[in-house]
């Protein structure tokens, strides 16, 4: 009926009670928050996080960083001793259980004894599992991941004790013997590190550390994103840098008896048996040494290339 409130939803309730003194709210609302802060002050600007971060690392001391990737096995009792014997770094040894005590099985349990190796017994299908299906004899050995130095901080080492920066960067190095047989020369020689690529190179693998007979955990190894970036960096921080090339601009007996080069801060690239140093690696160097041998010789091995280089620069300083 038409005018009768008393009928059933005549009337519509609302649960909103009224706003009641909301004038003090507005005015608190256009009150001023004082001056707006520095971009650096503010946690979710992006100059605040790059601030942060750069306080991190400087706490953090010289930079370093770890190879990506799982850690490494070595699989197979002769495999086994032998890099127990080199000392490779190995942080436990696996054995299947119910495997053959042979004489090389002992071996590896008192080798790995007196290096204070961790010594588990695991099923042959736990161990086929871990190995990834390698004929490993019942023994396997895990390496972990190794730490790569960075590349700047090898120079800066070297002049913080005093020494003439001597630095191995390794172009188109491939075969993991062949880092190990370098940086087994660069430790003898009196070189500071060694620095590899990141990509298409070989790394410190269970193969190099072996070859290395050692020298990998008393010599730092670098990887660099960008090799001739890098060694323009070295240029730029009082480095001459060499190549070591068949068609040379200079020959080593030449680089050693100019005083002037040997003596200061130096960095030699090896590149690979065959195809050599890269294009643009070679015009960034500073000179392009090349080592004399006999005619009927079309080169050496990159090992044995930076071992007769390196022996050479040691002697001329007169380290020995």
């Amino acid at each position: 009926m038409a005018g009768n409130s008393q009928r059933r939803g005549a009337i519509r309730k609302s649960s909103k009670k009224p706003t009641a003194g909301s004038g003090g709210r507005v005015r608190r609302g256009l009150e001023g928050k004082g001056p707006t802060p520095k971009a650096f002050e503010r946690p979710n600007h992006k100059a605040y996080k790059s601030a942060q971060a750069a306080a991190r690392a400087e706490a953090r001391g010289p930079r370093r960083k770890t190879a990506t990737g799982d850690a490494e096995w070595i699989a197979g009792r002769n495999a086994v001793v032998e890099a127990l014997r080199a000392g490779v770094p190995i942080n436990g040894l696996y054995v299947a259980e119910g495997a053959e005590r042979d004489g090389r099985l002992r071996e590896a349990f008192r080798l790995a004894q007196d290096a204070g190796i961790s010594l588990l017994e695991v099923s042959r299908g736990e161990l086929d599992r871990m190995t990834s299906g390698a004929v490993h004899q019942g023994l396997a050995a895990r390496i972990p991941a190794y730490e790569y130095a960075h590349a700047d901080d090898l120079i800066d080492a070297a002049r913080a004790t005093g020494a003439r920066p001597l630095i191995v960067v390794l172009d188109q190095i491939t075969d993991p013997r062949n880092l190990g047989a370098i940086v087994r020369s660069a430790a003898a020689f009196g070189a500071h590190g060694v620095v590899i690529p990141e990509r298409r190179a070989a790394g410190m693998t269970a193969a190099a550390w072996k070859t290395s007979a050692g020298a990998a955990a008393r010599i730092p190894v670098a990887q660099t994103v960008n090799l001739t970036r890098q060694l323009k960096a070295y240029q730029d921080a009082g480095c001459m840098v060499v190549g070591l090339a068949g068609d040379g601009d200079l020959s080593l007996p030449d680089l050693v008896a100019d005083h002037d080069l040997v003596r200061d801060a130096l960095v030699v690239v090896v590149g690979a048996e065959g195809d050599g140093l890269s294009r643009l690696v070679a015009e960034t160097c500073d000179h392009l040494v090349s080592i004399p041998i006999a005619a009927g010789v079309e080169s050496l091995n990159a090992g044995v290339a930076a071992s007769v280089c390196l022996y050479a620069i040691d002697e001329a300083r007169g380290r020995r």
